[in-house]
C-alpha cells in the first residue's frame, strides 16, 4: 500500500475519534499543502459527496486561525466541526473567555460571544465547506507575491435542498 491510503484511513479515524463523524474518503482533492508555517491542509471528497477541509499544526491553532485559513485558500465554509460530544464547543469557550474578561456581566448576548467564540483551540481542525471561490485552491508559498499561489483548480458548490 502506498502512503496516500494510510493518510487516508488516518483521516478517516482522527474523523470519528476526534469530532464523531464517520466519513469515507472519496477523492482527494489536495494532501498536505501548506496552510500556513507551521500548519498543513487536506480537501477531499466523501463518498456522500461532502467537501472536507481537514487542517492540522504543529503549534497550537485557534479557531480564528483556520477561518483565516479557509478564507485564504479560497473556500467558503458552511459548518466548523466542535469536537465529539462537545456540539456548544465554540460557545463554551467563548462564554468562559468573556466571563475572564468581563467578571461582572452575567447571559452575555450571542453579539457578546462573537469575538471570544474564536479564541476557542481548534487542532486539528475538520471544515465542512460549501463552495470553492473562483475554482481556486490556494495554499501558503513564501515565494510567491502576496503568500498564497494557486495549488489546484477544482469546481465544487454545495446546492442546499429544501
Amino acid at each position: 500500500m502506498n502512503e496516500s491510503v494510510y493518510d487516508d484511513m488516518a483521516i478517516e479515524q482522527i474523523a470519528k475519534s476526534r469530532f464523531g463523524m464517520t466519513i469515507d474518503i472519496d477523492h482527494v482533492i489536495v494532501r498536505a499543502i501548506p496552510v500556513s508555517r507551521v500548519a498543513t491542509a487536506t480537501l477531499f471528497l466523501t463518498s456522500k459527496k461532502q467537501l472536507l477541509l481537514y487542517v492540522s499544526g504543529t503549534s497550537r491553532l485557534l479557531l480564528s486561525d483556520i477561518k483565516k485559513i479557509v478564507s485564504r485558500m479560497g473556500l467558503t465554509a458552511e459548518l466548523y466541526m466542535p469536537p465529539k460530544g462537545q456540539s456548544s464547543y465554540f460557545d463554551d469557550i467563548g462564554r468562559d473567555k468573556f466571563k475572564a474578561v468581563f467578571p461582572g456581566r452575567s447571559n452575555p448576548s450571542s453579539a457578546d460571544l462573537h469575538y471570544y467564540r474564536t479564541l476557542a483551540p481548534y487542532n486539528p481542525a475538520l471544515v465542512q465547506i460549501s463552495e470553492i471561490k473562483r475554482g481556486e485552491i490556494k495554499q501558503f508559498d513564501t515565494d510567491a507575491k502576496g503568500e498564497w499561489r494557486v495549488a489546484t483548480k477544482f469546481a465544487y458548490r454545495r446546492i442546499k435542498a429544501s
